[in-house]
């Protein structure tokens, strides 16, 4: 005879207790009951686990009960006894833990606990479930989506770790009453999301695409979204898996590293600042906690990395926190490298992907407790400038101009493809005439030439070519197509823009010293530092003001009256 015999033929209303223990703490439970006012109480059940988080769930008998289909779709039950032994000592110490008298030890009295003030949580329901696993306490094998015949009572539902398929998490423990009617759960959680931008330096904004000049700072963002209702779990911590392309620098990645975690799922991913330089703050914005010292960043000798998370549960400073979901952004500087692809044809991108925990049970010290999201990506594109000094007669190249090229932050082009911080560095067209800008962002140069070739004069002060990309701010970078165009003030001449090679092409065209004016090609006003074009253009204006004056004193008769 079971210990709880006397409780035999006590008939309880299940509408508290039932909903009580089909709370869902993570996720939706949907449950069918029959209705059948009439029918006998019955000793066994058919439950079906639908859904696809799961191919394999481990049910654990907590109350056995004969139980009746009532009005309304609800159950009745009778005959509330402890499941076993093992059981009964595996479950009352977590529920004396969270609260309940220890002078209470019933099946009966045990439920009515769970009942009272919705004690059963999500954390609660996987307390028990872990209780249960390290007790020996027998399961039965269910698998989804197959009808299981089952021994009437309340029963603890639990997916099989191994068994929860790529992208899911398993639940919260579902707590289902069988018997009667057949019945169907029907677990589902959010999982975590991951996204991946770009620092695009020109307006300060991350994106999915974005330009730069090679071996500048690059700065790229990795942001996660934790769910909100995941109370199940004692700790939690991300991993951040890190693919870069073989056009990216990782040499800087571990020591620019910054993890910052914020509460709540809703919510922007502005941990820090950023500024029109390409700079990248470290102060955590408000709302966000710095937590770089509990992570750890691991490069492998492909450019992969990994960055994991110390448990989030903690940094936020306990569950209550952690109930409504986390933000979690990792900022680090991986600069284009001198192998990068120029051009749109291919781009420099860079994809990442999420691991989160598998289930509230995974063991989450090693790699096998974590499952992923899909990957996400973000790229990064540079440009070539050829800048070729020609003579306006024939438009033929012309070596020995020495110029100064300038970008917008005041770094000048130095003779070996490097941009000098000081603003002195100069660079010599060769035979060619060519001068070339490899690998260089959009925006504004600045062109002074300090020397012209001889029998030319130099032009003064400064004139700018302007390289405008424009079709980077994307929502996915597959649906990235930069137009790639470029400007400049005469003397100098665009000529042409390839965006799928990053091909530009403009010319500095000079008249010969000594030469009357003409127009250049393209329509470009001829050198402002030609002197001799200059004086010839006055002497003309000379000549036909005097026409203009002769005619109106001779319309005039000579005379002229007050």
């Amino acid at each position: 005879m079971r210990r709880e015999a006397s409780v035999v033929n006590k008939k309880v209303c299940s509408f508290p207790i039932l909903f009580a223990l089909l709370a869902l703490l993570i996720g939706t439970c949907a449950v069918v009951f029959p209705a059948s006012a009439q029918a006998a109480p019955t000793s066994t059940g058919s439950i079906t686990v639908s859904g696809t988080v799961a191919s394999s769930y481990d049910a654990y008998q907590i109350f056995s009960a004969n139980v009746v289909d009532g009005d309304s779709d609800a159950k009745t039950f009778t005959d509330l006894v402890w499941a076993s032994d093992a059981v009964r000592d595996a479950a009352l110490p977590v529920l004396h833990s969270a609260g309940m008298p220890n002078s209470q030890t019933t099946a009966q009295k045990a439920a009515e606990w769970l009942n009272t003030d919705s004690h059963l949580t999500g954390a609660l329901s996987a307390q028990l479930a872990r209780s249960l696993q390290s007790s020996g306490a027998v399961s039965v094998a269910l698998n989804a989506g197959t009808a299981a015949k089952l021994p009437s009572g309340y029963w603890l539902i639990v997916a099989d770790d191994d068994a929860i398929a790529q992208g899911e998490v398993g639940t919260a423990p579902i707590m289902a009453l069988v018997g009667g009617g057949a019945v169907t759960v029907k677990p589902k959680a959010a999982t975590p999301k991951v996204s991946k931008h770009v620092l695009e330096d020109s307006t300060a904004a991350w994106q999915k695409a974005a330009d730069a000049t090679v071996a500048d700072d690059l700065y790229w963002r990795l942001s996660a979204t934790v769910p909100a209702g995941l109370t199940a779990y004692d700790t939690y911590a991300v991993r951040f898996v890190d693919t870069m392309g073989a056009g990216l620098d990782p040499s800087k990645v571990a020591a620019s590293m910054r993890v910052y975690v914020a509460a709540g799922a809703d919510g922007g991913f502005d941990a820090v600042s950023a500024d029109k330089d390409g700079r990248v703050g470290t102060e955590p914005a408000k709302g966000w906690t710095d937590i770089t010292a509990q992570c750890a960043t691991k490069i492998a000798a492909d450019g992969t990395f990994t960055v994991r998370t110390g448990d989030l549960i903690a940094a936020l400073g306990g569950a209550d926190a952690f109930t409504a979901g986390a933000r979690v952004v990792a900022v680090y500087n991986a600069p284009l490298n001198s192998a990068c692809n120029h051009g749109i044809a291919k781009g420099n991108p860079n994809e990442a992907y999420l691991c989160y925990p598998r289930s509230p049970f995974a063991d989450q010290s090693g790699d096998a407790g974590f499952t992923r999201t899909p990957s996400d990506d973000a790229c990064a594109y540079t440009w070539d400038l050829a800048l070729t000094k020609r003579s306006s007669d024939g438009d033929k190249p012309l070596a020995g101009a020495v110029l100064s090229i300038a970008d917008d932050r005041g770094r000048t082009l130095a003779a070996d493809g490097t941009w000098d911080a000081e603003g002195k560095a100069t660079v010599t067209t060769g035979e060619d005439g060519r001068v070339t800008v490899s690998g260089v962002d959009s925006g504004k140069l600045e062109v002074r030439e300090l020397k012209a070739p001889k029998g030319y004069t130099a032009f003064e002060g400064t004139r700018s070519v302007t390289v405008k990309a424009e079709g980077l701010d994307v929502d996915q970078v597959a649906a990235a197509k930069p137009k790639l165009t470029i400007t400049a003030e005469s003397p100098l001449r665009a000529d042409s823009a390839d965006g799928s090679t990053g091909s530009l092409e403009a010319s500095l065209i000079n008249t010969p010293t000594g030469t009357p004016p003409s127009i250049t090609t393209g329509g470009f006003m001829p050198s402002t530092g030609d002197m001799a074009m200059y004086a010839a253009a006055a002497a003309a204006v000379a000549g036909a003001a005097l026409i203009v004056v002769a005619l109106l004193v001779k319309r005039g008769g000579g005379s002229h009256k007050e």
